[in-house]
């Protein structure tokens, strides 16, 4: 593969480019300015569905990688020679993650180690963004800061956590410019319906079409922060633009019950949802998360980042279903 040299324009190497945050951080920096390359684990059998929807499939380079593999991910490094690589990819299903743990590991922590070991290798300088999440924390019975102990409640929140202390300790070991960013929880309609809030969103406008189904949730006491995708990319370019590198948190700081969310979605389309949700116990993730709280101040004071779509304008844009 030969890679014609741009000197005009920055170069960056989104991994996992075929999934929400992979498409939609795709379509900022190539507002931006940049030439995107992406590649994504299964980039065979993609359809690659969400840049379609955004309109960018033609504006992506995509190169096939293996995330087992560190010759796979060296080798594209060595050929495209990114300025900055999001590593986005992974196993991103925490319900999937107890089913197939093996999976987990091996896409998120073992990946991880390729990129960050190719990157210490490489003979030029690039920045590298590492996905990290909020399941990281476990439980939070304060809002969780960047020094916050991880407490991993299922095998990927393991692996996630892993994830973000192989990226800390290359930062300080061998002064890489590499980073994490904490996510909590962020939706978009590009989400994947067995997300729950998308499922909610989906079932809900059904009924209100006439459908009679019943929506089977698990435990709605569960308490969440939810924000807008789209400005979450946002942030992770941000981070990546520091004169020095640094974990940040993005979140809106405000958590809500599913029940509240469920509840909300049912009253925009003018229905009560107690007539179409029923409880399921199977839904009942083994080790849930009762509470994630999130205290993203670092990002605003240093980045200059705050998300501004609340909860009720969140729920209105999905069910409106529209990126923009």
């Amino acid at each position: 593969m030969i890679v014609e040299t741009n000197l005009v324009k920055p170069r960056a190497l989104i991994l996992g480019v075929s999934g929400q945050d992979g498409s939609l951080l795709a379509k900022l920096l190539l507002d931006k300015g940049y030439e995107v390359w992406g590649s994504s684990r299964k980039v065979q059998s993609q359809t690659f569905e969400n840049l379609s929807k955004l309109g960018i499939a033609e504006q992506v380079k995509v190169v096939p990688w293996s995330p087992s593999e560190l010759n796979s991910i060296t080798q594209i490094i060595n050929a495209i020679y990114p300025d900055e690589i999001y590593n986005l990819s992974g196993q991103s299903s925490v319900g999937m993650s107890f089913a197939n743990p093996a999976e987990a590991f091996s896409s998120v922590t073992l990946a991880t180690h390729h990129l960050l070991e190719a990157s210490r290798n490489h003979d030029a300088p690039v920045k590298i963004y590492n996905a990290s999440s909020s399941e990281c924390f476990g439980n939070t019975i304060q809002a969780a800061t960047e020094t916050t102990a991880v407490n991993p409640a299922s095998p990927y929140a393991a692996a996630k956590a892993c994830a973000f202390l192989q990226t800390a300790n290359y930062r300080e070991v061998f002064k890489l410019f590499c980073v994490s960013g904490i996510l909590f929880n962020h939706e978009s309609p590009l989400r994947p319906h067995q997300f729950v809030l998308q499922k909610v969103v989906q079932a809900a406008k059904r009924i209100a079409d006439g459908s009679r189904e019943k929506l089977e949730l698990g435990d709605l006491s569960v308490i969440r922060d939810w924000g807008w995708a789209p400005e979450y990319v946002e942030g992770i370019w941000r981070m990546m633009q520091q004169t020095e590198p640094r974990d940040y948190i993005l979140a809106t700081g405000q958590s809500y019950s599913l029940e509240y969310l469920v509840r909300e979605v049912f009253e925009q389309l003018h229905m009560d949802w107690r007539e179409h949700v029923v409880i399921n116990h199977a839904f009942k993730r083994p080790n849930e998360i009762s509470q994630s709280l999130a205290n993203p101040e670092r990002a605003a004071n240093e980045l200059g980042w705050k998300a501004e779509v609340g909860i009720q304008e969140l729920i209105k844009r999905m069910l409106n279903g529209t990126v923009n």
